[in-house]
């Protein structure tokens, strides 16, 4: 095997371990972004009645969650949020209510 290619199996083998180490963290991280995105961009979609597409300006802050991606579906009134592998989270918009986030498993 040649250096370079050493370099990157060691690497991606220091990743792995660190990524191992603190799954947990990345876990629950990735959960809690992934519901601010969702209510966030459900508020932003049907209480304020903005494009899906605009509303991303709204949950990007200063070292946000740029893995977050939006999606919506009209006939529920929900906006879900996902971390890729990582995490799912809901939220409906319920009359009178606003936005509410789908039940956490704990």
């Amino acid at each position: 095997m040649s250096p370079p290619a050493l370099a990157v199996v060691g690497l991606a083998l220091c990743a792995g371990v660190v990524a191992f180490a603190y799954r947990e963290s990345i876990g629950g991280y990735s959960t809690i972004g992934a519901a601010y995105g969702a209510r966030i961009g459900c508020t932003c979609r049907y209480v304020s009645g903005l494009p899906l597409r605009e509303c991303r300006a709204a949950i990007d802050v200063e070292d946000g969650p740029g893995m977050l991606f939006l999606s919506e579906d009209e006939d529920n009134q929900s906006v879900t949020a996902r971390v890729p592998m990582l995490a799912r989270q809901t939220a409906y918009y319920r009359e009178g209510w606003g936005c509410v986030l789908e039940p956490w498993d704990d």
